[in-house]
């Protein structure tokens, strides 16, 4: 659960001046990198970049947009970290707080093949290999762990591994690669209950329906603070054996914005303006063991 402090303040209309392969198209895989072009330079300025609508960048996420990740429901409010990251990225662009808007995109259906009606979308999603076959994600802006959240008190509040919740009722939402880690991962003796949505996931807990609910460890953090009384974070799983996982912005495949935009956050990651934003918005997120 996020800390209070004050609303990411956006700074300075600087232009991004970069090489030229970094706004170049994305490859055909899907991938985040960016191919070379010719040598030089070009300006990532909000003016020559490929836009929904010129001169302003239309952002996606989910509606309800759910703390600690958006506060109050409100992405234009510049609150929680990802509407934080999003306007640091914006103003690395030459974007003012005013000439982003955000339109509304459920979880399940950003990743799908086709047309996007945004420019990107932020909404806690994995890059996986899967949707990088539809979709082009930028370099990853948070590395994610996963975590399992128990009633205190109940029977697998206490566990310490991985093997102690095979025999759990456990919660998750669909499309999530927290049911990816608990499928590959706790290889539960049942299946795990699998929800729409985050809410519903978070409410089979709350109604004890389920043991334990398996979600992103900031997330988990918000869930047992405010959302489920009487819970508790049992333990982060561990990191998985094929890399860190990482949430990415997500843009139509091929979209050439994408290679500014991993300027952006490269240039917010060097700088340390990421982190103090995560710092900011998810720094309760320390100190779950993970489990053995």
């Amino acid at each position: 659960m996020p800390r209070s402090s004050l609303p990411l303040v956006v700074v300075g209309l600087t232009a991004l001046t970069v090489v030229a392969s970094a706004c170049a198209p994305a490859d055909s895989t899907g991938d985040t990198k960016t191919s070379a072009t010719a040598t030089g330079t070009a300006a990532c300025v909000k003016d020559k970049l490929k836009l929904i609508k010129p001169g302003t960048l239309t952002v996606a996420t989910d509606k309800p947009a759910f703390a600690p990740w958006f506060k109050n429901d409100d992405p234009a409010n510049g609150q929680g970290f990802e509407s934080a990251v999003t306007y640091a990225v914006a103003n690395k662009l030459g974007f003012a707080k005013n000439e982003v808007t955000w339109t509304t995109e459920s979880f399940d259906s950003s990743y799908a093949p086709g047309p996007k009606k945004f420019d990107f979308d932020i909404n806690q999603i994995s890059v996986t290999p899967e949707r990088q076959k539809a979709v082009t994600f930028s370099d990853g802006y948070y590395d994610v762990a996963q975590a399992v959240v128990a009633a205190d008190g109940g029977t697998y509040a206490g566990a310490t591994s991985v093997n102690e919740l095979k025999n759990a009722r456990i919660a998750v939402q669909v499309g999530t690669t927290a049911l990816q880690a608990v499928r590959r991962q706790i290889q539960p003796a049942t299946q795990p209950r699998v929800f729409n949505n985050e809410i519903d996931a978070i409410n089979a807990l709350k109604n004890k329906q389920v043991d334990v609910l398996v979600l992103d460890l900031p997330t988990a953090f918000y869930v047992t603070a405010a959302q489920v009384k009487n819970s508790k974070i049992v333990g982060q799983l561990p990191r998985s054996a094929d890399g860190n996982e990482q949430f990415g912005l997500l843009l139509q495949r091929g979209n050439p914005l994408v290679g500014c935009l991993n300027v952006a956050i490269g240039q917010l990651r060097s700088s340390g303006e990421l982190a103090r934003i995560q710092d900011q918005w998810l720094t309760s997120s320390a100190g779950a063991a993970v489990l053995k």
